[in-house]
């Protein structure tokens, strides 16, 4: 079956395509792909009754012209009236029970209208329409509230015959009655909210589909893709149903478990090793303080290195404390101050840069590290070593020499944890790590490009053994930050968290993991090839634009590029650079500035200009967020990033078609020219 959207009887030229209508019409019907997508409902237009809006149930939506010419209250209409056909399926063979569907369809719209654009909600303001002056009410929504409000009923005309709020709605309205953007920017921090003009969020991406932007930004975060956004929210509809029918509770459980076998099946990994879900990679670094002091008595030291290169609230995690003022679970918590269950520890922090901001050698670095681990064993103490793979920036440390040379130290009580958060891993990789007892932190928001805000650890058989063997139970305080469904139900430690659900989180992971399973579908021959393609271009390119400094090119000191063996973890796919300006480095704060007019459509500025300018100004250019470097020993700069992603080489095989593969990657490459070049005007023209 297909999914029909379609907005039937519009084929005539009406008041809808004048030309003033037309380009507000466009960018309106952009956020379409934010609709549900539901098989068979048909949207048909009527000019004949101008006013009108009507559900026919499991069939159609009819709306009228004089909704259409005010593209902002269409959206609005038609994503209530699709919502409604969502939940009237789900309902199932019984459709006594449509005041759910009034009830979840006016929610979800409240939602969508407070997600708008700031321009957008200008353009309701003044409008006498009933549906918005309930949203603009925003009251609390239950079946006593609702016979005030008999027109929700009137647009569908549906008899209710069972006008009761079941107690076993509250949880799933209260859960899945939310649009899915809205849920990908939920159970996180603050970081994922978004500004009412752009809406973009800290990292400069949205919760929803933003193909309008030329996008190598997986060094930090990704708008979800038009593919990843359908994927998931199809699974938020076959979660209403299966809610419904099987219990709130009983549905999420066995949805949590399907992520859990879905990500160990798209990356390959043993069964036996368990899945904890984290909201980020600073979560996972709590988790990990927390699985070690269940598994050691001992006093524990923690060994991070690359500390310059790893999310910044990480050594505050690691010590037990809060490193945020409210956790993912929304409880407030004040920052810095200790966690109630977590003993103190030592952290011992191995930067990869020195204090005049020059790259370390590897042999360096594997001297501070092993030195940091043998005055901590001689101390009778647990040492958890925190190996980087990949950084930031694209370095590894320590040595896998290093790592072996651990073993002639006696007794030694070691736990090695590989930050493989980039996740620029091949599967093998992983279940390499996994196989010598190392617990390893991902995530699905990185090079796979999943919405931010997707962390998980995989912990090998050995080790969940281990934690499973002992009584100790988790620090009490971690119930305010995750539930019992994110950890592995199995164990007994995780018992005593609550029977929430983070529902954020998962539908994240769920996009990620979709990004996964298309990736590998793409041969590795051809996969290798257009990695190898791509990368050696970004390369070249910015190593030949005269105003950009690679930051790269000193692999053999700190990583394992020179690898022979063909692999993600042996081959550069991030890219920093410094910005010259008349042959001066720009200053950090400039630099983030042409990070952000870098993602903006700022052709208002050249105006007056040539359309080849104009539409260079305007084309919304994301790549990896700043980093603050030094530049030679004393100027204080910062490096930006252009990043290989999975949906480089995911997005480009189409149809099992080879030659369109690679002029697919071409195009791709194609961007990264058009970066460089708006990069090269905005230092002309404005900083």
């Amino acid at each position: 079956m297909k999914n029909k959207i379609l907005i039937e009887n519009q084929y005539k030229r009406t008041r809808l395509f004048e030309k003033e209508n037309v380009n507000y019409l466009v960018r309106v019907l952009k956020r379409f792909n934010t609709v549900p997508k539901i098989n068979n409902i048909n949207i048909i237009t009527s000019e004949r009754k101008p006013d009108l809006f009507k559900i026919i149930p499991n069939k159609s939506i009819k709306i009228g012209s004089s909704l259409l010419d005010k593209p902002v209250l269409a959206l609005i209409y038609l994503r209530y009236g699709m919502e409604w056909q969502l939940w009237y399926k789900a309902l199932g063979e019984d459709k006594s029970d449509t005041i759910l569907c009034d009830l979840a369809a006016l929610q979800v719209t409240q939602i969508f209208y407070n997600l708008l654009p700031k321009e957008d909600k200008e353009k309701l303001k003044n409008l006498d329409c009933f549906l918005i002056d309930m949203i603009n009410k925003n009251e609390d929504l239950n079946t006593k509230n609702l016979p005030k409000y008999k027109n929700l009923q009137d647009f569908h005309r549906s008899n209710n015959t069972n006008p009761v709020n079941k107690e076993s709605w509250k949880p799933i309205l209260d859960n899945l009655a939310k649009p899915t953007e809205y849920l990908l920017m939920s159970g996180g921090d603050l970081r994922l909210n978004i500004d009412e003009f752009e809406l973009l969020n800290k990292y400069g991406c949205r919760p929803f589909p933003r193909p309008e932007a030329f996008t190598f930004a997986s060094s930090t975060a990704t708008s979800v893709s038009n593919y990843a956004f359908d994927k998931t929210d199809k699974v938020r509809s076959i979660l209403i149903q299966n809610s419904l029918k099987k219990g709130f509770k009983i549905a999420t459980l066995e949805f949590s478990e399907l992520l859990k076998n879905n990500l160990r099946k798209s990356l390959t990994i043993d069964d036996a090793c368990q899945i904890i879900f984290s909201p980020s990679g600073t979560d996972s670094s709590l988790q990990i303080a927390a699985i070690t002091q269940i598994i050691s008595k001992k006093e524990i030291t923690h060994v991070l290195v690359a500390s310059d290169e790893t999310g910044s609230g990480i050594p505050t995690a690691l010590k037990g404390r809060h490193f945020e003022n409210t956790t993912a679970l929304d409880y407030p918590v004040k920052k810095g101050d200790n966690i109630k269950g977590f003993r103190e520890i030592d952290l011992i922090e191995i930067p990869l840069r020195d204090e005049n901001g020059a790259l370390k050698s590897s042999d360096l670095l594997d001297t501070e590290v092993f030195s940091a681990i043998s005055k901590t064993h001689e101390l009778g103490r647990h040492v958890v070593l925190h190996a980087m793979d990949q950084s930031k920036l694209g370095y590894q440390s320590p040595s896998e020499e290093m790592i072996q040379k651990l073993q002639t130290l006696d007794k030694l009580s070691i736990q090695i944890i590989v930050d493989g958060s980039q996740l620029r891993l091949d599967p093998n990789d992983i279940q390499n790590y996994l196989n010598k007892g190392y617990i390893v932190t991902i995530t699905g928001s990185k090079y796979f490009t999943g919405p931010p805000y997707c962390g998980a650890l995989i912990v090998p058989k050995s080790v969940s053994e281990s934690i499973n063997s002992v009584k100790n139970t988790i620090p009490e305080g971690l119930t305010d930050y995750y539930h019992h469904s994110d950890w592995p139900t199995s164990w007994l430690c995780s018992r005593d968290l609550s029977d929430g659900f983070n529902y954020g989180s998962y539908m994240r992971w769920n996009a990620a993991i979709v990004e996964m399973d298309r990736y590998f579908k793409t041969p590795i021959l051809y996969r290798n090839l257009g990695i190898e393609m791509f990368c050696n271009f970004v390369e070249d390119a910015i190593k030949d634009a005269s105003f950009l400094e690679p930051l790269f090119g000193d692999e053999k000191k700190i990583n394992t590029y020179n690898n022979e063996e063909f692999g993600l973890r042996n081959i550069r796919t991030i890219f920093p650079f410094f910005i010259l300006k008349n042959n001066e480095v720009l200053t950090n704060d400039k630099v983030k500035k042409l990070y952000l007019l870098l993602n903006s459509d700022i052709s208002d500025e050249f105006s007056e200009s040539s359309l080849e300018i104009i539409r260079l100004a305007a084309q919304k250019c994301h790549i990896g967020q700043a980093v603050d470097v030094k530049y030679g020993n004393d100027i204080q700069s910062a490096v930006l990033r252009i990043s290989l992603g999975a949906r480089v080489i995911s997005e480009s095989w189409v149809n099992r078609d080879i030659s369109i593969f690679f002029r697919n990657i071409e195009m791709q490459m194609d961007q990264i020219t058009v970066i460089i070049k708006k990069i090269e005007l905005i230092l002309k023209e404005i900083l």
